[in-house]
């Protein structure tokens, strides 16, 4: 059946309110008797707290209350509970900026100087500052409880070390594959931690009622999981909490869980009536939110003459920082999709979390997807250049086609990875020789593929609800969250399509744990996907009940009408209809009587036989993952031998999307993923120093500018996904994943050195270009 609303390019259902700025954002809810807040943060990596005194600051005219950590009842954490909101008397800073006291007062200028008079007694602890070191025997122990801490079955910390999980894949016969090899290559990859720097800093105002109900506004992802930490953390039922998510400005994984809500709360609780707000400065954004964490990578390939891959093994050592309650789940990810976009037999992996005094690791665009291809996409150039063959026809003959099984064993009966490969060869136009740029300038081109699927729970559902207008106009209830990514528009035109009405009659509704439905989360590029289906069922289940209803007012079978148009139609003789409006409150009849009542459809959507893999083999029982979007990206860039300077001037990139709903916004989330890839190949790292941020601002930590944006070249390949709405799949954070290695293989193709770390920066290339001179 031919579609009318998906597949095409309507306009953004937020893009008005955004531009003119009418959006309301966190920060701008001004609430009657509103107190702000403040912290005190330490200023050591590691530290015992021996002492708090408040006494000076709740003496300071204009200050409510002061608090410290024994305001938390209960550790909170959406995977594994190992943090409070604040560190605790008696126990440990854990980093460099970890709030320990907070304050909420009439102003910020007030809160702030009540800071300034809180004294902290600290005994200063031997820092762990690196992932590698941290997994000794002999290191010291960030979380000495780690064993006592309630955690999702299926991750594994090991008690006594800084281990909080090790995932671990066994697939085929490693040592025998290893055995078989003609040629053996090992490489070691190392990626820094990089910040979201979302336009939006975190913000959040909390408000308790005389009788006990709590409010939380919040710029975050994902209120129905905030809800769920605030409610262990603080030992309140779910029914008395609820999370209003506005308008979001931006994510990237940052807002997915929960950071400084859990400090705004027990100021609210202690000065019930009067809202707390607390909003995050650029400088606490680089410190106190979630970092994407940094990965040593060790990958030792065995391969046949003709390039194929018999056997690998990988190490991946993740810095998850002080606290690991989301880190976890980015290990078990990249273990599992380790052997990345490729058919290999024989693939083991160690995928380890490792608590460091750094700030706190969690989800960032890509989860963990972009670290380990940065690894494994250059270690494909690296073994086609040693055997002899190209970029292109080693990843032709590795990479995964329909019938083939990923790295856990899962049959995959749908993948268009060889279609995107041929896509990005001819844009590109690899096999074509850059022209020379000049004098002092060298051109090249490069390739990467990649490919992630989502990393969630077997019970990480979504649910729906779309009301009927009395004028036949619906309001379509969903807690996917827009965060940027144009799920406001998409899950209306999926509810377009089948309630066969314009897009423009759907108003999206959404964020807000008391009146939109359970959505687990708005991450791991799930939402077109689940939120999608569920949008879809609920919109069938509304269709279904009004057909109930107008075939007893038209006197025509159920099964010869149909939604067209905005009218109840006859399939058949399409003159006999009625318009849905006439059936939004139910049917009335001649004799004053009624049937139905108003129209309202419902959708749930988890998806069946999601199955967790095996715990000592990793290996799958059937389908741990919904899906897998993969793609390619190719680049060309220019290098300037004066100056080292790397300009990136064409980027092109195809993925299989499934089904593409809205293709303006595909375009958009294509060109967002390259730049942001190219950023964190060329010029972003938080500089960590004994546990110090050292660039925490965008004077030191620079991400592109629209000078640094290449040619965009955006394609994609539709090869329809079975179990997602209209065949679509998640896109968002697969097409980051093959930026930055792209980028790395055709700065390799440039100069002929191999950069086994990110970001390569202009100084980084003209050493190497010197080194490389000196020894010619």
């Amino acid at each position: 059946m031919e579609l009318k609303y998906v597949g095409q390019s309507y306009e953004r259902k937020d893009a008005v309110k955004k531009v003119t700025g009418e959006a309301e954002y966190v920060d701008d809810i001004r609430l009657p008797r509103m107190l702000y807040a403040w912290c005190v943060r330490s200023p050591y990596a590691h530290a015992r707290i021996l002492s708090i005194d408040t006494s000076e600051a709740e003496k300071l005219p204009g200050v409510k209350c002061v608090i410290t950590g024994d305001e938390y009842p209960n550790r909170a954490g959406l995977y594994l509970e190992d943090r409070y909101f604040m560190a605790k008397i008696g126990d440990t800073a854990k980093y460099m900026g970890e709030a320990v006291a907070a304050v909420a007062a009439d102003t910020p200028e007030i809160a702030r100087q009540a800071c300034d008079l809180i004294k902290v007694e600290y005994e200063e602890l031997p820092g762990v500052i690196n992932a590698v070191d941290a997994m000794k025997p002999d290191a010291p122990l960030i979380h000495p409880d780690l064993h006592t801490y309630k955690v999702a079955p299926i991750f594994y910390p090991e008690k006594g070390t800084n281990i909080s999980h090790h995932y671990v894949l066994r697939k085929g016969d490693a040592e025998k594959g290893f055995a078989e090899a003609d040629y053996v290559f090992e490489n070691s990859f190392y990626i820094p931690h990089v910040q979201h720097v979302p336009l939006e800093p975190h913000a959040a105002i909390a408000k308790y009622d005389t009788d006990g109900k709590l409010t939380v506004w919040a710029s975050c992802q994902s209120p129905y999981a905030v809800r769920q930490a605030l409610s262990v953390a603080f030992a309140m039922p779910l029914n008395k909490i609820r999370v209003i998510s506005p308008t979001v400005g931006g994510g990237f994984g940052s807002k997915a869980g929960t950071t400084l809500e859990g400090i705004v709360i027990p100021l609210a609780k202690r000065c019930k009536g009067r809202p707390v707000k607390l909003l995050y400065t650029r400088e606490d954004e680089f410190v106190n939110a979630y970092v994407r964490q940094g990965m040593h990578a060790r990958i030792k390939a065995g391969v046949g003459k003709d390039g194929k891959i018999i056997a690998l093994h990988n190490e991946f050592i993740w810095d998850g920082g002080a606290y690991t309650e989301y880190g976890v789940n980015i290990t078990k990810a990249g273990g599992w999709a380790s052997a990345g976009p490729y058919d290999i037999d024989n693939v083991w992996t160690d995928s380890y979390c490792v608590y460091t005094n750094h700030p706190v690791g969690g989800p960032y665009r890509g989860f963990g997807m972009c670290e380990i291809h940065f690894a494994i996409e250059q270690n494909m150039d690296i073994i086609a250049e040693k055997v002899g063959i190209s970029p292109v026809e080693i990843r032709r003959l590795n990479g995964i086609k329909p019938g083939g099984y990923t790295g856990m064993g899962e049959r995959m009966d749908v993948a268009g990875l060889m279609d995107c490969i041929d896509q990005v060869v001819k844009e590109i136009e690899y096999d074509k020789p850059c022209q020379p740029a000049g004098p002092h300038k060298i051109r090249a081109k490069g390739i990467a593929a990649g490919w992630k699927s989502p990393s969630m729970p077997t019970n990480a559902g979504s649910s729906a609800i779309i009301r009927m207008n009395e004028d036949g106009t619906f309001f379509l209830m969903s807690s996917g969250q827009e965060i940027g990514q144009g799920a406001a528009t998409v899950l209306v035109q999926i509810a377009a399509e089948v309630l066969s009405v314009s897009p423009d009659k759907i108003t999206f509704c959404s964020g807000d744990t008391d009146h939109t439905p359970y959505e687990w989360q708005t991450v791991a590029s799930r939402t077109t996907y689940c939120a999608g289906n569920a949008v879809k069922l609920a919109a069938e289940d509304l269709v279904d009940k009004v057909l109930d209803l107008a075939q007893i007012k038209m006197g025509v079978v159920k099964r010869d009408l149909e939604f067209r148009d905005g009218y109840v139609a006859h399939k058949i003789y399409p003159e006999r209809k009625l318009p849905i409006s006439d059936f939004a409150l139910g049917v009335s009849f001649n004799d004053g009587s009624g049937y139905g009542g108003p129209a309202i459809g419902v959708g749930s959507f988890t998806l069946e036989n999601n199955i967790n893999t095996d715990k000592k083999t990793g290996i799958a029982k059937h389908h741990p993952a919904a899906f897998w979007t993969m793609g390619m990206n190719g680049c060309e860039i220019e290098i300037d031998t004066d100056t080292g300077a790397c300009k990136v001037l064409k980027m092109v990139s195809c993925f299989d999307a499934g089904k593409v709903i809205n293709p303006t916004l595909f375009a958009a989330q294509s060109e967002g993923a390259m730049v942001q890839a190219l950023g964190t190949a060329l010029f972003e790292e938080l500089k960590l120093q004994n546990g110090r941020v050292l660039n925490k601002s965008f004077v030191d930590y620079k991400i592109p500018t629209a000078d640094d944006a290449p040619e965009l070249i955006v394609k994609y390949v539709e090869h329809a996904e079975p179990t997602g709405p209209y065949g679509a799949r998640g896109v968002g954070e697969p097409l980051m994943v093959p930026g930055a290695p792209c980028i790395a293989n055709a700065i390799y193709n440039a100069i002929g050195v191999r950069f086994h770390r990110m970001p390569i920066t202009s100084e980084d290339i003209l050493k190497a270009l010197k080194e490389k001179k000196l020894k010619q």
